[in-house]
């Protein structure tokens, strides 16, 4: 008999505690649910660039209503990378202008593409994995606004060491296309992701050349200092072109911090020595790319050449055939 109460007894203890068991799981996962739910909301309902700018309604990230990754969306992202990377080069066929004007010697003026190329290291360096942890539509937006306030600057100083310092912030500033590129790889099907990433690639080394190109045209016309303020102009349109057509994709590393960037860096500088391997081919590649061009100004300019601005920037063309090419190596 005491058996059987035991038995019957210790029945009903069982279900309760597998009874209890399972409500606390159901209730784990019920909140575990509200959690994502939550956060889903959260990143939906912002509506607000930095926290007053309106986010223009179509542009707004909503989970349930991917934003469609079109051709004119990819030839927007490759444009943008054309003329916010000519803030690199805009300075390359002007040198001797620029040697004139500041009253220096061609050794001088020659610090100022180097100072450009080191500025875009660094942010390439210290930039860029930014947008790997925050929206990257207004880290974009911010760049744009940060590099043509600064181009103020170079289009009114009368000094060439503040000329320099702002080229230096110009090339920290002018990563914006190596943050639209993951961006267009996101935004893209996965079958049309390498095309994408081609295009805005092309229009990155389009960049290169029409700064050179125009730059040179410009400045054999009026002074330098026209080059700059037409570099206004044009990045506050590009702003304007980012605002109304950039979509608010959220960022994907939610447990990512800028530090385990850094991390991943040098555990790869240990793992992938291939990576390594391209790094340092790319940085000697353009370093011997901005020697080349530095160097070929002053060369043409000089005697027995005596070229003027003009033709200087039109022999940036030389390498139209390369950026032509690529949106079909792409394919």
């Amino acid at each position: 008999m005491e058996c059987m109460v035991e038995k019957k007894c210790s029945t009903p203890s069982v279900q309760c505690m597998m009874s209890t068991s399972t409500t606390k799981t159901i209730v784990n996962e019920t909140s575990a649910t509200h959690s994502i739910t939550e956060e889903v909301e959260v990143i939906s309902s912002r509506t607000k660039d930095f926290g007053f700018l309106p986010i223009p309604t179509k542009l707004r990230y909503d989970p349930h209503r991917p934003f469609y990754f079109g051709l004119l969306l990819n030839v927007s992202f490759g444009l943008a990378s054309t003329l916010l990377v000519a803030n690199m080069y805009y300075c390359q066929p002007l040198l001797i202008q620029l040697s004139i004007s500041f009253h220096v010697t061609y050794d001088e003026v020659s610090r100022i593409p180097t100072l450009l190329q080191a500025g875009y290291g660094v942010g390439l360096l210290l930039i860029s994995p930014l947008g790997d942890l925050i929206r990257r539509r207004q880290l974009i937006l911010l760049l744009i606004l940060s590099s043509a306030a600064l181009s103020v600057g170079l289009a009114l100083t009368s000094s060439l060491p503040v000329f320099e310092a702002i080229s230096f912030l110009v090339g920290v500033a002018s990563v914006a296309p190596q943050i639209l590129m993951p961006l267009a790889a996101d935004l893209a099907p996965p079958e049309r992701r390498a095309s994408a990433i081609s295009v805005v690639l092309s229009g990155f080394l389009l960049g290169i050349l029409i700064a050179r190109v125009a730059a040179g045209i410009v400045g054999d016309f009026a002074s330098w200092r026209i080059v700059y303020f037409v570099s206004i102009g044009v990045q506050s349109v590009v702003l304007f072109g980012a605002y109304i057509m950039l979509p608010d994709y959220p960022c994907q590393n939610q447990d990512l911090t800028y530090f385990k960037i850094f991390q991943s860096m040098a555990k790869y500088a240990v793992t992938e020595p291939v990576v390594v391997q391209i790094i340092l081919i790319n940085s000697a590649a353009s370093a011997c790319y901005t020697s080349f061009w530095v160097t070929l100004t002053f060369l043409l300019g000089g005697s027995p050449y005596e070229y003027s601005t003009l033709i200087i920037g039109l022999f940036g063309l030389i390498g139209m055939l390369g950026v032509i090419i690529i949106p079909f190596s792409g394919r």
